[in-house]
């Protein structure tokens, strides 16, 4: 493998902290890496009430493959009365979500938020995006674009 095929090749780590899962997703999210990721997100979405905390700074590219499996896992934690945090700095990302229409749905921010020990109920800090309350993910087509 080359050394630039490494640096676009999809990578995650995950650990637990206070009870929140903190995912770190890296490379690029597309229609090749989106299904193990999806699983991946499937997998930590099952439980009751989960709360989960998705790390995307590392990633270098995302299309619709990679939006849809993150309406996903906004859905699943939704369903199971959890929460999702995503965390971006790139303004290239909040375009994105801004071009599919998604900019109010999801709970972004700029750095990893403090997790105190009890951290379901939601609580809003001054570097999240607005979030619409009822705001809900679902099929849109846009043009895939790199997040950096």
């Amino acid at each position: 493998m080359s050394e630039n095929t490494r640096a676009f090749a999809p990578f995650h780590t995950e650990r637990l902290d206070s009870g929140v899962t903190v995912v770190e997703l890296g490379g690029e999210i597309d229609l090749r890496t989106a299904p193990a990721l999806t699983a991946l997100l499937d997998s930590l979405t099952t439980g009751r009430r989960p709360d989960l905390v998705v790390d995307l700074r590392p990633v270098s590219f995302l299309d619709c493959s990679g939006l849809r499996l993150l309406c996903r896992a906004r859905n699943r934690t939704l369903a199971r009365h959890g929460r999702l945090r995503l965390v971006s700095d790139s303004g290239h990302f909040l375009r994105i979500l801004a071009h599919a229409r998604l900019s109010g749905v999801f709970e972004v921010h700029t750095h990893l938020p403090q997790l105190p020990a009890h951290t379901v109920a939601p609580a809003p800090t001054t570097d999240v995006t607005p979030t619409g309350p009822t705001g809900r993910c679902s099929g849109r087509t846009f043009t895939a674009l790199p997040t950096r």
